[in-house]
């Protein structure tokens, strides 16, 4: 971690109540749905659907179908109550047959009424209703948690911590086709709910990643990254965050590392020039405020820090945070 002049306070034997760092990622990039739409396939059917531009989910209602991705080595099979979701910008195709040859989905829906695309043989029975939506972030969301996933998580039905899935994909596909007063916000939050559900289920069957997000899987990691979190002005070390896990200063730093890919230190560091930029981004507080208020002691040595992760001094970057906000 480069030098900084940090604002040096008390540190009590207590940090207050924790912070998950997961949701703060979240809070920070701005997560959120798209208004859901449903699909329903019958007979044989094939749609190929473009690259999302942030992330996209994907849920059987009733029937089955068939994934399949560049990204995958062999068509996924989706039954009833199962979820995908895609993180990366990939085109991607949905059939009731592998390799049938595929019609794109992008002009079926434009030309539906109520987000209810239809597709197949209209006298043919329905062989699989589906329910999704797109996700939409602000600034960093590839950096700082798309990235850190595969790019497809798939949330069977009977795996653990689904047992919700069934109750919540029931909710969306009914706000989806009643359209009460309030459905949008509804099944946006509900999709979210969704997102967060596939990231722990990811997060509890593969434990040999590397990042923050996997640092959440072990216990001293995720204490120190908690602690962070839950303060990041304070004037930590590498000393008062192993003191937080109950670990020794080698040990602690050691796993941090092994783990996140980046020393505590760096990823303190890190966190506070995300707040700063997303307060600059999103406030009108002065930069020697924000400075202040993300753990530098001065205004110089967040502007120059700033620079040195970020490319542009703190003003380039809150003029041209505006230039986007007002296009």
């Amino acid at each position: 971690m480069s030098t900084v002049d940090h604002i040096d306070r008390p540190y009590g034997a207590d940090l207050p109540d924790t912070v998950d760092p997961l949701e703060d990622v979240l809070a920070l990039i701005g997560a959120r749905a798209e208004r859901a739409a449903t699909l329903t396939g019958r007979g044989e059917w094939s749609l190929r659907f473009p690259p999302p531009a942030g992330a996209k989910f994907n849920a059987v209602l009733e029937g089955s179908c068939y994934l399949t991705s560049d990204v995958l080595e062999h068509p996924l099979t989706l039954r009833a109550g199962d979820t995908f979701l895609l993180t990366r910008p990939q085109e991607f195709t949905l059939s009731t047959v592998p390799h049938l040859p595929a019609q794109a989905a992008s002009p079926l829906f434009r030309a539906t009424r109520d987000d209810a695309a239809v597709t197949g043989p209209p006298t043919q029975p329905v062989t699989a209703r589906l329910v999704g939506s797109s996700f939409t972030f602000g600034r960093q969301a590839r950096t700082l948690l798309l990235d850190a996933l595969p790019p497809v998580i798939h949330l069977p039905a009977h795996a653990d911590g689904a047992s919700m899935a069934p109750h919540v994909l029931t909710r969306i596909d009914h706000e989806t086709r009643t359209r009460r007063p309030g459905a949008n916000p509804v099944t946006e939050h509900l999709a979210v709910v969704l997102l967060i559900d596939m990231i722990r289920h990811h997060l509890s069957h593969h434990t040999g990643g590397t990042g923050w997000l996997h640092g959440l899987n072990d216990p001293v990691v995720a204490t120190g990254l908690r602690a962070i979190h839950t303060d990041p002005a304070h004037h930590w070390t590498v000393r008062l965050l192993a003191d937080t896990a109950h670990v020794s200063r080698s040990a602690f730093a050691t796993r941090f590392k092994r783990t996140v890919g980046q020393g505590p230190l760096e990823y303190l560091t890190r966190w506070r020039l995300e707040m700063g930029a997303q307060r600059l981004a999103t406030t009108e507080q002065t930069i020697a405020a924000i400075a202040d208020s993300v753990g530098y002691g001065s205004e110089a040595a967040f502007s120059l820090a700033f620079k040195r992760e970020l490319g542009k001094p703190p003003g380039a970057y809150r003029r041209k945070a505006r230039q986007i906000r007002q296009a």
